[in-house]
């Protein structure tokens, strides 16, 4: 899963053990991941990918204050999928509240643990166009 609106920007998928950084992609408002050593290639991560963050989970809330999540880990899931127009990648963490990856905060590394399960043959995440973010975040 690549959902972001990247459809100008390289992406490949997610290695496990690699170290991940948050970014905001060149000509588009979109936040997401890249390697430190490609900044302009989106990495694609799959629903149930684990991560590890070098600090506490920091993004932007409904009213642009920066939040601080008391989290250091979380895994990848997707929500309202059935919207089009909308940004469906989050960040799920242990408690079960969710924030949109579009809203974590540039510059914040993360390693990836662990790579779902895929069957043999599955298709591979490809890039998702959608054209509106939604704070999820509430607290």
């Amino acid at each position: 899963m690549c959902d972001y609106s990247l459809h100008a920007v390289a992406t490949r998928p997610a290695k496990a053990g690699e170290t991940l950084i948050t970014t905001t992609f060149h000509g588009t408002s979109t936040r997401g991941f890249a390697s430190e050593s490609e900044p302009d290639v989106a990495v694609c991560l799959l629903p149930g990918t684990e991560l590890a963050f070098a600090d506490n989970v920091k993004y932007d809330s409904r009213w642009f204050w920066t939040r601080r999540s008391v989290f250091r880990v979380g895994k990848l899931g997707e929500i309202d999928r059935h919207l089009p127009d909308r940004h469906h990648d989050t960040i799920e963490f242990p408690d079960g509240s969710k924030v949109l990856v579009t809203l974590l905060r540039e510059g914040q590394r993360a390693t990836v643990l662990q790579l779902p399960a895929v069957k043999r043959g599955a298709l591979r995440p490809v890039p998702v166009v959608t054209a509106v973010a939604r704070p999820l975040a509430t607290g």
